[in-house]
């Protein structure tokens, strides 16, 4: 049955409206409660920078002005079909954007007038303030003590070594060492100064200069700081806070104002986290120009960082933490194709690790050119290395060696030293002459090819007889005229190695003096060869009674051995243990004509890595040592709260004394802030498992993301000093400051300085709080920093703790 029609009446039409199109027929409007609520929903969502003002909400974005945009609701949200459920379109978070961190920015045009050009730069005036500030902190008063102070005696040594150009060995990298040369080129200084401790320096030594030029790094961390804050995020008042902190802590500024490494260190610390941050700002708009510089920028900080210190790694660690965790993320996105996933690895394999490693090796490779004459470190490297140094004779050495050639034996282990032996005896064991690896060149590392006991003697008005695989000889010490020697007497630190000692005479010994040759290989020649050549043949030589082989690792000797490498008969027949692998490296013979240099190159690879490896077992040896007590040295756990301070010259009424310390207030600050953001986060976490909603969405990344930063920067420095057994000083900890301040700056800017809670003035008031008590500690202390002079007794008021060894009790 058909339904009967509906008449419906529509009213009288509005004959002044025009007519309605079919578009706009379509169009619902939103209810007016559905529009209020997403109005003040957009107005809780728009975020200030650092210098706007904080009146309306937590974070927002960049208020409406010249050259400014809003973030309208499109930004953080799209539209979805919901298939006609619903009569209004429905709104889900996007992953368009950034949703932590400061908001992307929109360009600004063009200036027109000077006045708008300043206008549009007029964020940039409080870091150019503080930068001027930094300037007159870190260069005032800095030549006021004319004398080596503290590690400059190290430092300005290295220095010295790059202007004469004579290679030498440290633990460290060369990056920072080799800045420090350059300082003292373009200061005009030429490298004949020892700079030794406490010694004042000579009128032709331009100190000041170098000291002016390597503070500027120091310069350098204040405006890092601040810029670091806004990438952050963080409000006006916190980016205030991270400059001034950075500023005024006297740790930071009285490491700056000498010729060391810290420095340049902090500065290239400071610019990996600053360029982390940027790169992480342009993750919204992906394989953009800008995106690539800054993924560019930080793998080219990291390879700096790592260059002037080993302890660049850790802050080399955050960057990797940070990238696993965004690659983790992206991985999870449905969305994104095999082909971005591809390339956003790749980006991240080339940027982030092959950069870096180019940039550490390029040093190495600058520091291997300018470094090509003969220097104090020649021993540390390997012979072919040696050989090809200018002053150098190696080269010039006989090639083949003989019977009666006196020689020195290389250990081939990656920092392997020369065998060596002295008169003194082991207290231990045998009690016979002992027999050792050393690092440095003297007579007592030189050693004669003699054949056996049962054999004629050598005589050298005889045929030429030359050392071949497989001979059993003796090494006769040429200084003491004894005989290496093995027996089963255990060694004194390898317990389970047989001791090597020195025995008899020229005249006197037995079977127990015995060794035989056995050839690895020719580095030239390759395997299967005969004779032995000097600096080129890898040598074994094993016991011929005991059948051990004379190996020389990394262990060390107690003080009686004077720190020496121990050197051991080893019952494991090993053939892969580097550290049985000897070569002759200086050889004597003047029967024998010298060599051809043709057969000395040593590939640039093999130098690398065996200097690292050197770098890394020397710096592992750095223990500390139980027959001294170094006033110096500190715990890890002393630092965080400033249990002790560091005297970095001598303390005599007379002398400008300098005292490495912090800033009380900031350190303990910063250590407090920790626990705080911890702890918040716990509450957090646990409210919002019970569905409590204290923060948006992009509120709570933001605490999130800063917090990770702060906190994993933070333990990623400080936690490897727990597990280290070297022997640790009170500048090992400022890397690591650098992270508590960036949290105690967030703890106070997510509380305090961003909180609803607080009107603008009372914000104002905690801000001018805060920077009095900056500003004042730093002032009360400033001395430690510029130099205290006179009887340091009459200097009251700076022992706020009773552990600082700053008074002469």
């Amino acid at each position: 049955m058909k339904p009967s029609a509906v008449a419906i009446d529509f009213g009288a039409p509005d004959i002044d409206s025009p007519p309605r199109s079919s578009f706009e027929f379509e169009e619902v409007p939103y209810p007016p409660e559905h529009s209020n609520h997403w109005a003040s929903a957009r107005q809780e969502e728009e975020l200030p920078l650092h210098y706007m003002s904080e009146e309306k909400a937590r974070r927002r974005v960049r208020g409406p002005g010249p050259g400014a945009y809003e973030l309208s609701e499109k930004d953080h949200y799209e539209d979805y079909d919901d298939e006609g459920k619903d009569v209004y379109s429905k709104a889900r978070p996007t992953k368009a954007r950034v949703g932590s961190g400061r908001l992307p920015q929109h360009p600004l045009p063009p200036p027109t007038s000077i006045k708008e050009f300043l206008l549009q730069n007029l964020e940039h005036l409080p870091p150019i303030i503080y930068t001027l500030l930094s300037c007159w902190t870190r260069f005032h008063k800095i030549g006021a003590s004319n004398i080596v102070v503290w590690d400059e005696a190290h430092f300005g040594k290295f220095g010295s070594h790059y202007l004469k150009r004579e290679f030498y060995f440290d633990v460290h990298p060369p990056l920072g060492k080799m800045l420090v040369g350059l300082a003292g080129l373009l200061s005009g200084y030429d490298g004949t100064f020892e700079f030794k401790s406490g010694e004042a320096y000579p009128e032709h030594v331009p100190y000041v200069a170098m000291r002016v030029m390597l503070a500027t790094f120091g310069v350098g961390m204040v405006p890092l700081a601040w810029y670091t804050a806004v990438e952050l995020g963080m409000s006006q008042w916190a980016c205030h806070l991270t400059a001034l902190m950075v500023l005024l802590d006297v740790g930071w500024l009285c490491i700056s104002r000498f010729i060391l490494l810290d420095s340049m260190l902090l500065f290239f610390t400071f610019l990996t986290v600053f360029c982390l941050t940027k790169f992480h700002n342009q993750q919204w708009q992906s394989f953009s120009i800008d995106w690539w510089i800054w993924l560019f920028l930080t793998g080219f900080s990291i390879g700096c960082v790592t260059s002037v210190k080993m302890i660049g790694l850790f802050v080399t660690a955050l960057v990797g933490l940070y990238t696993i965790e965004d690659l983790w993320e992206k991985f999870g996105d449905v969305k994104m194709s095999v082909r971005d996933q591809v390339k956003h690895w790749s980006a991240r394999v080339v940027c982030l690790i092959i950069v870096p490693i180019l940039v550490f090796m390029a040093s190495f490779k600058i520091h291997f050119l300018v470094l090509n004459h003969s220097g104090p470190g020649d021993a540390q490297m390997s012979s072919l290395f040696q050989a090809n140094l200018v002053g150098n004779d190696f080269a010039r050495n006989p090639l083949e060696v003989a019977y009666g050639s006196k020689l020195t034996l290389k250990n081939m282990g990656w920092g392997g030293g020369l065998l060596h032996s002295h008169v003194q005896t082991y207290p231990v064991g045998s009690n016979q002459q002992q027999v050792t690896c050393y690092h440095y060149k003297d007579n007592n590392n030189d050693w004669v090819v003699l054949p056996r006991w049962n054999e004629p003697a050598y005589n050298p008005n005889d045929e030429l007889r030359y050392l071949k695989d497989g001979d059993v000889i003796r090494l006769n010490h040429a200084s003491t005229t004894r005989n290496l020697h093995s027996h089963t007497v255990l060694a004194p630190v390898s317990k389970l190695n047989y001791e090597v000692s020195c025995y008899g005479n020229e005249t006197i010994g037995d079977s127990h003096d015995y060794w035989q040759v056995e050839v690895v290989d020719d580095v030239k020649r390759g395997k299967h060869i005969d004779r032995i050549h000097s600096l080129t043949t890898r040598l074994r030589f094993k016991h011929q009674q005991l059948g051990c082989y004379l190996r020389a690792a990394n262990a060390i000797l107690p003080q009686w051995g004077f720190k020496q490498v121990e050197v051991s008969c080893d019952r494991d027949n090993n053939p892969n243990d580097i550290h049985t692998y000897w070569n002759v490296e200086s050889h004597w013979n003047d029967r024998l004509p010298a060599g051809n240099s043709k057969f000395y190159r040593s590939p640039f690879l093999r130098d690398f890595w065996h200097l690292n490896v050197a770098m890394m077992t020397s710096n592992n040896a750095l223990v500390p040592d139980p027959d001294k007590e170094d006033i110096l040295a500190s715990k890890p756990f002393d630092w965080p709260l400033l249990h002790l301070g560091l005297r970095m010259c001598g303390w005599g009424d007379n002398q400008l004394k300098y005292y490495l310390m912090g800033t009380p207030v900031i350190w303990w600050g910063g250590t407090i802030s920790l626990v705080v953001a911890l702890l918040s986060l716990g509450l957090y976490t646990l409210r919002r498992q019970r569905k409590y909603i204290d923060m948006d969405s992009r509120e709570w990344d933001h605490f999130l993301y800063v917090g990770k930063v702060a906190f994993f920067g933070w333990a990623l420095h400080f936690v490897p000093f727990l597990i280290m057994g070297r022997v640790t000083y009170l500048h090992h900890y400022l890397p690591t400051l650098y992270f508590s301040v960036l949290m105690l700056a967030h703890v106070l800017d997510h509380f305090i300085f961003s909180s609803r809670r607080f009107t603008q003035q009372t914000k104002a008031i905690i801000f001018g709080v805060l920077a009095f008590t900056i500003i004042g500690s730093f002032w009360w202390f400033k001395g430690v920093a510029f130099g205290i002079d006179g009887p340091i007794n009459e200097h009251k008021g700076l022992k706020w703790r009773k552990s600082w060894n700053i008074y002469n009790d």
